[in-house]
């Protein structure tokens, strides 16, 4: 009579032992093994696991001393289904540490390094500029831009903690174990790295991110972030503004003002020469406005092997050097300066596409396209010739006709954009047409018809100086606002959002 019941005590008591037992029993936050030749650290990260409670947010901030607008490591939720039968799962997502890092690639200071024995991608505040280029480049917007220091910082799995033989706080603080470090061996990772994409992360095949995300096994094929619908203009950064249109005008007007000169035009240019050298010098001087630590501008030549910004620099100075030289020849009317016009015009293309080519990363899809390069030249090809035109009012009538070139080739460049724009199927280059047509919309039909009116209706009517000085005047205005729509229109690949962030880009 009394077996049963004493069999059932037994019973429940080794599984009450078992349950102890396991409760109390140490996760494995860490590998217990050292690193090995061709092996470096990882995230794991457990969809199936994360609650989506933000413990590893808080933990890191606080870790790092962080403000809590600022998070190295982000919560993101995915969404699928259709009614009543839905799902929802979380994305806990840091630095992914990838083997072909964009943000080490394009940093122009080399303020990022790749340690040798962990993997782990580095970012040296005490270097960093403030440049912010590698928040453009990095597909996931890892590295973030902190105002208050005037740097860029970003998550480094804890590497002091690690050495101590401590997890990552963000792994540490996971009250679910969603969150782990691993070891992957770098060449079978890089022959198969499918396991690091998931619904809201961008592709991994830009920089080869190492994180390993578990999936549900359940998981439907229409999942996807949640802030699809919640898209809003990126930062316009003015001084790049105001410099990218001024260098542009002053390549222009140097490339008119030595085809003047080469074709027995050179007295009577010298005042558009110096005009055109001292908005060179504004314009540089506004770029250094954009930096968080601008004492430390000269840095930026460093990165002369792979950074296109420290070519930028580079070519842009020289541009400058050269229009000086060729301004002052000009001046005393000394010979061989068409050598040194010819030098000032090469140097200019190349800065103009030194620039152009910072902005064609594959992290901003609205960038990341030849007419980037178009909207940049035909700015110098539209307000250079006016320019010239507007100082020297007795110049052929072929400096006209380049300036109204100019202008139909922008505006044709920004209706071919829209129009590729529109009818993608991308979701980043889709979003960045409903920011044009949408809330944009107003800026944008005016940046068009600014073009058509100042760009080719007044060149072609103008007799006087001073509907030529009004149609610069108003160019210049919607080049910059061209500049600015370029800005805040581009939609950055990124990590899925919070359903309940007030930006798309928020923890």
């Amino acid at each position: 009579m009394t077996t049963l019941p004493l069999m059932e005590s037994a019973l429940l008591s080794t599984v009450a032992k078992s349950l102890v037992q396991i409760e109390i029993e140490p996760r494995p936050l860490i590998p217990a093994r050292p690193l090995e030749a061709g092996e470096q650290y990882r995230f794991h990260f457990d969809m199936t696991k994360c609650i989506g409670c933000k413990c590893c947010v808080v933990a890191c901030n606080e870790q790092n001393g962080n403000p809590a607008a600022l998070n190295w490591r982000r919560v993101g939720e995915l969404e699928g289904g259709h009614y009543p039968y839905t799902q929802r799962f979380h994305l806990s997502m840091g630095c992914n540490h990838c083997l072909e890092p964009s943000c080490l690639i394009g940093c122009p200071v080399e303020a990022y390094t790749k340690d040798a024995k962990t993997g782990v991608v580095l970012h040296s505040a005490d270097t960093c500029i403030g440049c912010q280029y590698c928040t453009w480049n990095c597909s996931y917007g890892v590295p973030q831009y902190n105002a208050e220091r005037g740097v860029v910082g970003k998550c480094d799995m804890c590497h002091n903690r690690l050495d101590d033989g401590m997890a990552p706080a963000c792994v540490s603080a996971c009250p679910e174990g969603a969150i782990a470090i691993e070891i992957v061996n770098i060449a079978e990772w890089r022959r198969d790295y499918l396991s690091a994409n998931a619904p809201g992360l961008p592709s991994a095949d830009d920089s080869i991110s190492t994180t390993r995300v578990t999936l549900p096994g359940n998981l439907v094929p229409d999942t996807g972030r949640v802030d699809l619908h919640r898209v809003e203009p990126e930062h316009p950064h003015w001084p790049l503004v105001f410099m990218l249109v001024l260098t542009q005008l002053s390549v222009g007007a140097f490339a008119v003002l030595w085809l003047l000169d080469m074709l027995g035009r050179g007295t009577g240019l010298t005042i558009a020469a110096l005009a055109s050298l001292g908005l060179a010098g504004i314009s540089l001087g506004a770029s250094t406005l954009h930096l968080g630590r601008p004492i430390y501008a000269w840095r930026a030549l460093k990165g002369l092997r792979r950074s296109w910004l420290s070519r930028e620099v580079l070519t842009l100075s020289l541009f400058a050097g050269a229009a000086s030289a060729f301004a002052g020849m000009l001046w005393f009317d000394l010979p061989w300066r068409g050598i040194v016009g010819m030098l000032t015009f090469i140097a200019g293309i190349a800065g103009v596409t030194c620039s152009a080519r910072i902005y064609i990363v594959p992290a901003r899809p609205a960038w990341f396209s030849g007419y980037t390069l178009a909207e940049f030249y035909s700015t110098a090809l539209l307000l250079g010739p006016l320019f010239v035109q507007m100082l020297d009012g007795g110049v052929p009538s072929w400096v006209r006709i380049a300036a109204i070139a100019g202008a139909s080739s922008q505006l044709i460049t920004q209706l071919l954009k829209f129009l590729w724009l529109s009818r993608s199927e991308v979701f980043e280059l889709r979003a960045s047409s409903l920011l044009l047509s949408g809330r944009l919309q107003n800026l944008f039909v005016v940046r068009l018809a600014v073009l058509g009116v100042a760009g080719v209706v007044l060149p072609l009517v103008a007799t006087r100086g001073g509907i030529i000085a009004a149609a610069f005047a108003v160019a210049v205005v919607g080049e910059w606002l061209g500049r600015y729509l370029f800005f805040v229109s581009v939609v950055p690949k990124n990590i899925a959002a919070a359903f309940t962030s007030g930006e798309r880009r928020a923890a």
